[in-house]
């Protein structure tokens, strides 16, 4: 079922808040989640945390510019990326979960994954969200399993997996598919139990530099499904090769890209660089409001 608020100039829009542990999230200014990756292979090195250390200073800096979510992950997903198996998965995210819990318990921790038994484990250790590549459709276990635990779910629009999706980027009608894609899944988490759904069109996953542009251009579509958008775009190819740069170089055409989401209606931005974002947030908000 579709949900819908009216704004003050009586347009319908996408409802703007999910519960939190009880508590209502407004999103209604949009919100900023900063990722921190415990892996050794993701694709933008400055987001990797080596020590302990590293990821409590980085999860500090991140909440004192401004985010509210902090998105820790231990499976890369990049293209090619190797798989990994599921104990080292739960071996890398459950003590920096638990650490950056009880460090910072203001922080809304979300766990990036798309496997039911690390998403337990990880609400269990102390997170707050579930954000899955796959939307369930590699863990026909996980939508039931979030259900049950009562927490936002993130669900991301990809085909394969990171190590085959490369070549599963023929779409008739890319946005087409992925309303339908998005409306089926969603129906799925509601009859699991999951009361708050945020929809993620996944850049870069199964899609090509074209299609990304594409896609961005057109994305606002998405927010007729009802449900909060969250973009990521931080540091991607789309940026770092259509500026012939590398990802270290990234981060001004990430800030362009995530101004642009924001005037199409983004409620969360995913992001390396939190500062800039919640700059681009600020200003965007003077602009729309």
């Amino acid at each position: 079922m579709l949900t819908f608020v009216r704004d003050k100039s009586n347009t319908l829009t996408a409802q703007k808040s999910i519960n939190i542990k009880g508590t209502l999230l407004d999103l209604s200014v949009p919100k900023v989640m900063g990722i921190l990756n415990v892996t050794p292979d993701s694709f933008y090195g400055g987001s990797r945390q080596q020590t302990m250390a590293d990821l409590l200073h980085s999860a500090d800096k991140m909440l004192n510019e401004g985010a509210t979510f902090l998105d820790i992950g231990g499976y890369s997903t990049r293209p090619g990326a190797e798989d990994i198996d599921i104990k080292d998965e739960i071996k890398r995210v459950l003590e920096p979960i638990r650490q950056v819990a009880s460090r910072f318990p203001e922080a809304i921790i979300s766990i990036d994954t798309f496997r039911s038994e690390v998403a337990s484990e990880a609400i269990g250790a102390g997170a707050h969200i579930v954000n899955d590549i796959s939307a369930g459709m590699l863990d026909d276990r996980m939508l039931e399993r979030v259900g049950r635990m009562g927490v936002p779910y993130i669900a991301m629009h990809m085909r394969g997996t990171p190590q085959n999706m490369k070549q599963k980027t023929g779409y008739e009608d890319l946005l087409g598919e992925m309303t339908h894609y998005f409306s089926e899944r969603i129906l799925a988490a509601k009859t699991a139990g999951i009361k708050d759904v945020i929809i993620d069109p996944g850049f870069g996953f199964a899609k090509t530099v074209e299609q990304n542009f594409y896609l961005l251009n057109r994305v606002e579509y998405l927010k007729h499904l009802g449900h909060p958008l969250l973009i990521g775009v931080s540091r991607k190819s789309m940026v770092y090769k259509t500026l012939n740069i590398e990802a270290e170089a990234a981060l001004n055409g990430t800030t362009v890209l995530n101004t642009v989401a924001l005037l199409k209606g983004t409620s969360i931005l995913r992001v390396h660089d939190v500062k800039e974002a919640v700059e681009a947030v600020k200003l965007v908000n003077q602009i729309i409001n």
